[in-house]
């Protein structure tokens, strides 16, 4: 069966509203309160992410207490994933968005309060940070699913790469920034996560556009575990998206290796613990410059391109980091591989937005990030198992060969020369 893959602009949709001339998305009202919304959600989320461990072990003085907070905010990735995508894909998306936020301002404030009156506990952090991120998967699914309703056709490439940049500039300024508020006051980022929040379902009221297409009331309202198996089999029907997918987990998989790799690479070196602040904060700044041009890389060049050409530059940048251990070059390195990373995120974001129809988005992206973070746990394992066998070096040069081994499986992979062009479909959906 050919899917409906019909993109959505604000003037209306279907192929004659794709040819009216967009305005600039500089000038969309609804884009730019959607976008600055969302920044300070990710940035709030940030920000209470890395408070949650700093309070555990602040507070108990126990690292065991600590990875249980810590484990209890990761399981949502796991858990709440595909379940979620199959809700996101039944109820409103500004409305679920809208309950997101406030029930993140109620968990998130009862820690802020708990921790001024000095009553807080290890079950009550836990069960927040499940709180928290089981929202957070909710949130993120809905709002992908959204931007293609808000923004017309022809800018989806730049939305997309501007919401790639919000992560990654995100990350650089929360993570800093939740130590130094914590260091204010024990309660302060959690005060600003419930700031954060407010001002994002602010943001999502004045915005005008519905964030979905019309749907029939009637569709989609069978058992749970089939409308998660819908979205599954039409993945699975995709032949270039399966096959991307699985590229994109063994990838992964690598690069929590690298991860671990490097902490070590940076102990062996006999270098100061200071010294990997730095090779992640260089890291970080290129992970943003890739997100902020990957709109417009993915514009001009094909998807399979972009997976060759990232693996190949993968497994040469981290190749090179097994032959220095100067700060500033590890850094500049791994700034190469993020680069290279946001600019992939970008192409495929676009990709499964365009091709996936309206009212499967959340289930088809829910599936896809369980593929990508589902393999996080494996590659830790199997990169502690490496590094106490071999060392940071071997282990490294171990990673880039076996990049180097993912790109010329790419390069032959016949289901990933059938990509389609933006109002197509793959002609393994046909059935």
């Amino acid at each position: 069966m050919v899917q409906d893959v019909t993109l959505v602009d604000g003037a209306g949709s279907g192929p004659a509203a794709a040819r009216i001339p967009p305005a600039p998305l500089g000038r969309n009202r609804d884009f730019l309160l959607l976008w600055s919304g969302a920044s300070m959600s990710f940035l709030a989320n940030r920000v209470t992410t890395v408070a949650y461990p700093l309070i555990v072990l602040w507070h108990t003085g126990s690292p065991l207490a600590m990875s249980v907070v810590s484990t209890a905010a990761l399981l949502p990735l796991l858990l709440v994933q595909l379940p979620a995508g199959a809700l996101v894909d039944r109820w409103d998306r500004r409305r679920l968005m809208l309950v997101c936020e406030l029930g993140r301002v109620a968990a998130v404030g009862s820690v802020a309060l708990a921790l001024a009156a000095g009553r807080v506990t290890v079950a009550h952090l836990a069960a927040v940070a499940f709180t928290e991120a089981s929202l957070a998967v909710f949130y993120r699914l809905a709002e992908r699913g959204a931007v293609r309703n808000i923004v017309h056709p022809a800018h989806l490439s730049t939305a997309l790469s501007r919401n790639e940049a919000r992560g990654r500039a995100a990350g650089l300024l929360g993570q800093p920034g939740g130590v130094l508020l914590q260091s204010a006051g024990r309660w302060v980022p959690f005060g600003f996560g419930v700031l954060g929040y407010l001002v994002s379902a602010v943001s999502l009221l004045l915005i005008r556009k519905d964030f979905q297409q019309e749907r029939d009331p009637t569709a989609g309202r069978g058992r749970m575990a089939g409308e998660i198996a819908e979205g599954m089999r039409w993945l699975w029907r995709q032949r270039f998206l399966r096959a991307a997918f699985a590229y994109v987990a063994g990838t992964n998989v690598l690069f929590q290796m690298l991860a671990l790799a490097l902490i070590l690479r940076v102990k062996e070196a006999g270098l100061p613990s200071a010294t990997l602040a730095i090779v992640l904060g260089i890291g970080g700044v290129g992970g943003l410059c890739g997100a902020l041009v990957g709109g417009w890389v993915q514009r001009r060049a094909r998807q399979r391109t972009l997976l060759i050409a990232g693996a190949v530059a993968w497994a040469v940048l981290i190749g090179a980091m097994g032959f220095t251990r100067e700060p500033v070059l590890l850094g500049a390195l791994y700034a190469g591989t993020g680069f290279v990373g946001a600019v992939f995120n970008v192409a495929a974001a676009v990709y499964q937005v365009r091709t996936t129809p309206d009212a499967l988005q959340g289930r088809v992206a829910a599936a896809a990030g369980l593929v990508g973070s589902g393999t996080n746990a494996l590659g830790s394992f199997a990169g502690g198992l490496l590094l106490a066998a071999w060392g940071a070096l071997p282990t490294v040069r171990a990673i880039a060969i076996a990049m180097a081994v993912l790109a010329l499986l790419a390069a032959v992979a016949p289901d990933l020369k059938g990509e389609l062009p933006d109002d197509g479909t793959d002609t393994d959906a046909v059935g």
